[in-house]
């Protein structure tokens, strides 16, 4: 079965940085695309990244684009999303996902990711950026 661990969270200030971790097990990362999400109470689970793993294609939401990169270490079977000029708006509780690859978007960068797109979800990790 699928699983996906995330860490990295914690409390930063606003215009401080944080890099997430999404460790994948039983499954390869080079068949599948990866996506992270983040979430705060009342509000829906809204998309921030993804990327297709197999040939290293990235996504991302207008409201992180520039600010946000997604990468992953194939080797290590792990993802991450390095968060930087963080704004006390980007605080929530973030997941990584995952899925089998479903091949070229046919975006050029910019693209939200639906949660209706993954089956396999992490516990998530909390960020906190304060004022």
């Amino acid at each position: 079965q699928v699983r996906l661990v995330e860490s990295g969270g914690g409390s930063v200030q606003s215009g401080g940085s944080l890099r997430l971790s999404c460790a994948a097990s039983r499954f390869t990362l080079d068949y599948y695309w990866i996506g992270w999400f983040r979430q705060v109470p009342g509000k829906e689970r809204e998309g921030v990244s993804c990327m297709r793993c197999s040939d290293g294609s990235t996504y991302y939401s207008d409201f992180v684009k520039g600010r946000f990169t997604i990468s992953s270490d194939n080797a290590k079977n792990t993802v991450y999303l390095q968060m930087n000029s963080l704004k006390p708006e980007d605080t929530a509780l973030y997941y990584c996902a995952a899925d089998t690859d479903p091949g070229p978007l046919g975006y050029s960068g910019s693209y939200r990711p639906s949660i209706y797109e993954f089956d396999y979800w992490g516990q998530g990790t909390q960020v906190t950026v304060s004022s």
